[in-house]
């Protein structure tokens, strides 16, 4: 019989498992990325097993986080962001600028960001696993979803599945912010381009 653990101590096994199924990776792929044995991962993320520090730093390299994703445990103030505190970053060749919203904890996951989107920005259609909403903050955009153009502003939402080929525009000579928010974790802040220079007020 598995014991219960404190709401403190971070599940390690679940996490590891929705870390690798975030990047689509098999058992298998993970073992040969790491090191690690199928079996022994399979029992891991199972919570029958505990790895060593050493064997879950292998595992954290392998899915491409730290050590601290696993082994920190959240808190409360962890998922408390502040208007006017969140840096922006952009990632390479893209003229998109983020603010991410969502906390990075074991096991969550939904991600969210809002948008800074300048005139005349086209993106690429797109279609992927999970749902997304977006809410426009400011501006307009046009949002194409299956082959239907929706023209959004401000207080306008959309909620639909990744699997729908999608892509959205900014059509307008002024900057547009939206709220974007999936329950896949589509954006990887690793390689993004930090901005710390510039403001919130810059940027709109």
């Amino acid at each position: 019989m598995q014991r219960e653990k404190p709401s403190t101590e971070p599940n390690v096994g679940p996490a590891i498992r929705k870390r690798r199924k975030q990047l689509k990776l098999t058992l298998q792929a993970l073992s040969d990325r790491s090191g690690v044995s199928v079996g022994y991962l399979s029992q891991v993320e199972r919570d029958n097993a505990t790895p060593s520090l050493g064997t879950l730093a292998q595992i954290s390299a392998a899915l491409d986080v730290g050590l601290d994703y696993f082994i920190s445990a959240s808190k409360p103030s962890d998922g408390l962001t502040r208007s006017g505190s969140r840096p922006l970053f952009a990632l390479d060749d893209s003229s998109l600028r983020y603010e991410a919203l969502g906390a990075d904890f074991p096991g969550s996951e939904m991600s969210a960001y809002i948008l800074h989107i300048p005139p005349g920005y086209v993106s690429e259609t797109v279609h992927h696993e999970g749902e997304e909403i977006i809410f426009v903050l400011e501006g307009e955009i046009q949002q194409t979803l299956g082959g239907q153009t929706f023209s959004m502003m401000p207080g306008d939402s959309l909620h639909y599945s990744g699997d729908t080929p999608h892509a959205w525009s900014n059509p307008t000579d002024q900057n547009a912010r939206i709220l974007w928010t999936g329950t896949l974790t589509v954006l990887n802040r690793k390689g993004a381009i930090e901005l710390p220079e510039l403001s919130h007020k810059q940027s709109t």
